[in-house]
């Protein structure tokens, strides 16, 4: 049984409620209570292997947020800077209204897509999140989530979206499997429905109307965690099988049996990791759009397996039980709350040494930009030194809308 009041909802949907909750979790692995311990002693020489990914990465610290359109990038390729010579003759905020359409459909879309999956681009082959960046940037260049082929999302087009034609934008076969197609699909048609019926937040009907929301209740100047709030606000009801309090869905948050029985403010755990993510993507076509926006700080890092890949890889954390590694785990389960729980926490304690190490404040250098420049490309390099493959260490049994 649930008893989350509404006042407990707003706290849910924060940051400071996922770092609240996550920290729980964080002593009690240092009590030797969850399925994990931790060296703090390996947490500053972490943070040393990240700052030279960083320095190797962008030598001038010049760094943008760890955000979607990055991964547009890949193959040196900007496929921004193409899709925006399609939109010079849309005035700012239209623009970024189409810019907010793809990036949010295309974060929608970016769970695990499994060990064998690749998407091939001409002569190339990408996999993994540049892969489905790059399989989604050209199905929303084909006009697949317009009602009428446009270069727009919208919502009767994100409803009639069909599995195949879903499977064979993504290059999927029996050859090619992709995890989660279903999942995912149905994120997309979720998502069509929450823009068709929720015009206060989605005025116009598409996801990229958001920013209308926004100016309308803030003006052009607001912080980021505004932007989080609205994005937990108005995608919450797409999100599967997640709790439910008063009829909003909480979305990322989860029950958390070593807390107690019944499903409470005291018993669950925040993560909001693809929230949050799409919230950093979300930024720049916004600024760019004239907005003034502030407090990138505030948002916490971001729990999914290449982050915490590198602390499980790094020694920072281990099994308690090496077992483990031969099972794959589901995303409510116990193990992969815990993981993801001492993830944020860490991800918190490497930014601020990174911090200290470049004399940068937490607003010139939020974790934004750690992440970009550092820990989830130390997590994917020490990930190809331990397994050939560049996987996880811990196999997850994904839905396609968490990780």
């Amino acid at each position: 049984m649930s008893s989350i009041s509404l006042t407990d909802i707003d706290y849910l949907l924060t940051p400071k409620a996922i770092r609240d909750t996550t920290y729980r979790i964080y002593n009690m692995a240092l009590d030797g209570e969850t399925h994990f311990s931790v060296d703090e002693s390996k947490v500053d020489a972490c943070a040393d292997y990240v700052l030279d990914v960083i320095n190797k990465n962008y030598p001038t610290h010049n760094i943008p947020f760890h955000s979607r359109w990055g991964h547009f990038k890949v193959g040196e390729i900007d496929r921004e800077a193409l899709f925006d010579e399609k939109l010079v003759d849309l005035d700012p905020i239209d623009k970024a209204r189409t810019k907010l359409d793809l990036v949010i459909t295309s974060v929608l879309l970016d769970a695990g897509a499994g060990k064998i999956w690749k998407y091939k681009e001409g002569d190339n082959f990408f996999n993994r999140s540049e892969g489905l960046a790059v399989a989604s940037y050209y199905m929303f260049l084909d006009g697949s989530f317009s009602s009428d082929k446009s270069l727009v999302a919208d919502g009767k087009g994100l409803q009639e979206l069909s599995k195949s034609s879903l499977e064979k934008a993504f290059q999927v076969s029996d050859d090619n499997p992709l995890v989660g197609v279903e999942g995912r699909l149905n994120l997309l048609k979720s998502l069509g429905k929450t823009v068709e019926s929720n015009k206060e937040i989605f005025p116009k009907g598409r996801p990229g109307s958001l920013i209308d929301y926004l100016i309308t209740k803030h003006g052009t100047t607001f912080e980021v965690s505004d932007i989080l709030n609205a994005v937990l606000l108005g995608l919450g009801p797409i999100w599967p099988g997640r709790i439910d309090a008063h009829g909003v869905n909480l979305g990322d948050v989860w029950h958390y049996g070593p807390f107690g029985d019944d499903i409470t403010v005291d018993t669950v755990v925040c993560f909001h990791k693809l929230s949050q993510w799409l919230t950093y993507s979300l930024v720049t076509p916004m600024i760019d759009a004239g907005l003034t926006i502030t407090g990138a700080e505030k948002l916490t890092g971001l729990c999914e397996y290449r982050n915490g890949g590198l602390f499980l890889d790094f020694g920072v954390i281990s099994l308690r039980d090496t077992d483990h590694y031969n099972h794959s785990h589901r995303p409510g389960s116990d193990l992969i709350i815990e993981w993801r729980a001492l993830t944020l926490q860490l991800l918190d304690s490497v930014g601020e040494l990174i911090q200290n190490k470049l004399n940068k404040s937490p607003s010139d250098f939020p974790l934004a930009k750690v992440l970009e420049g550092g820990t989830w490309w130390a997590g994917r390099k020490i990930a190809k030194e331990k397994r050939e493959d560049g996987s996880s260490p811990l196999t997850l049994d994904s839905d396609g809308t968490v990780f």
